[in-house]
């Protein structure tokens, strides 16, 4: 429980904690930044990992002088590039067998089948789109790289999704972050970005769950 206490407490403090990093390590920050995009976007085991709120909150620091806008959207850029595609290339080599077993809630074959179909119909727009999903930007390669979507196009996509999704974020931060209503309710904005983010997800399932699907 003071786990998830703290957990939760770095996730709506994130200006503070990442300004005691750039204090406490310098341009090592970067580092851990990318590491955290990285793991966040490649490791299926990460999805709790902070995304969204990650980057914007780095965008405001940018903005106040603590960290180089143009280096932050290239590395973090890069980290979920190379995160998707490690994330697509686990998916294809473990491949359908991990919904083998009917017992698992999330590995089941309709599952598959169904996200198979759904990539035909919708591939390039979900992987762009999926970036800003928190959980499902996480699995959406591993899927993609399971239902063996043609890496080429899924390379084109992962590359202009990421681009944009960490531009969007971090310049977002960058312009926005410096605002007395945002800086005085900073905490209220990154939960409303976790909640507007998950937002999408949450009524797909409903829809999913009144479908009888």
């Amino acid at each position: 429980m003071d786990l998830l206490i703290h957990f939760f407490d770095i996730l709506l403090h994130l200006d503070r904690h990442l300004t005691e990093l750039v204090a406490d390590y310098g341009p090592w920050v970067y580092g851990i930044l990318f590491l955290i995009i990285f793991c966040e976007t490649g490791l299926v085991v990460t999805p709790f990992l902070p995304g969204d709120s990650l980057l914007f909150v780095a965008g405001m620091l940018a903005g106040a002088g603590l960290l180089d806008p143009a280096v932050l959207v290239l590395l973090l850029a890069t980290a979920a590039i190379l995160g998707d595609s490690v994330n697509y290339a686990i998916g294809r080599w473990t491949g359908p067998n991990v919904f083998r077993d009917d017992r698992a809630r999330l590995f089941k074959p309709a599952h598959l089948l169904r996200t198979q179909r759904f990539y035909e119909k919708h591939g390039g727009k979900t992987v762009v789109l999926a970036r800003f999903i928190p959980i499902i930007r996480t699995f959406a390669p591993f899927v993609a790289g399971i239902g063996r979507m043609a890496y080429p196009r899924f390379l084109a996509y992962n590359i202009g999704g990421g681009i944009f999704w960490v531009t969007f974020f971090v310049m977002g931060g960058y312009l926005f972050g410096d605002l007395p209503m945002v800086k005085e309710n900073l905490s209220l904005v990154i939960l409303g970005i976790i909640i507007l983010s998950i937002m999408p997800g949450v009524i797909e399932y409903w829809r999913h769950r009144r479908a009888g699907g």
